[in-house]
């Protein structure tokens, strides 16, 4: 049985505080108008940081998805940056009316958090993928496969939350960070995955089955 949680990532208390705030403020002061766009305003950040429970798949070789969004990169590359070679890759656009609290895709040890600041182009497109701000999580599975995944900076998303620290144990599905507002996560997997998912499909965080990993690794 789920335990049971607010459905709100604790990180956006501040913003949906301030909002309400100024929401009674202008209501109280008889500013009608602005004080029911500043009502919208509270409920759509209520809406960016909602955080529901999912459901994770009982399946040791499954990876699933992250993020939620849309997959916009699906394609082998030449990895020399979080992997060292040739990596399968799989990208997540979210945007603002996902959900954006990010979950591991796979349990097993973090072996480096790789940060690195940037730009803030539109995550879609390629001067996003190449120039934007972005955090890596590389990690080895429990069955021995190195697997990173990256959380990058939108146009308008301003901070990158991770929890995870180097040798960290991690459990496949749980929450593991999140970015604020409109963003992208990549992932680079081994070459050999079976891949579960196509371009323009939509995904959810720990329920969706992105690709399944070989019992294990050469």
């Amino acid at each position: 049985m789920l335990k049971p949680k607010v459905p709100v990532a604790l990180e956006g208390y501040p913003f949906i505080g301030f909002m309400a705030f100024v929401t009674i403020v202008l209501a109280l002061i008889g500013w009608c108008v602005p004080a029911l766009i500043s009502l919208l305003l509270t409920a759509f950040v209520l809406s960016f940081f909602r955080d529901p429970e999912r459901f994770i798949p009982d399946d040791e070789d499954a990876l699933i998805s992250p993020a939620d969004g849309k997959i916009i990169v699906s394609k082998k590359v030449q990895d020399d940056t979080f992997t060292g070679g040739e990596a399968y890759k799989l990208s997540i656009f979210m945007n603002v009316f996902n959900v954006h609290v990010n979950r591991n895709p796979m349990s097993g040890i973090v072996e480096r958090i790789m940060y690195q600041p940037g730009k803030f182009y539109a995550a879609d497109t390629e001067k996003g993928e190449l120039q934007n701000e972005y955090c890596a999580t590389v990690m080895r599975t429990s069955t021995g496969h190195k697997i990173a995944f990256v959380q990058i900076a939108g146009l308008i998303a301003r901070r990158i939350i991770c929890w995870l620290e180097n040798g960290d144990s991690i459990k496949k599905g749980e929450r593991m960070g999140l970015i604020r507002f409109g963003s992208r996560v990549d992932l680079y997997l081994p070459v050999d995955a079976e891949i579960h998912v196509q371009m323009g499909q939509k995904v959810r965080a720990g329920e969706t089955v992105l690709a399944r990993l070989k019992e294990s690794a050469d």
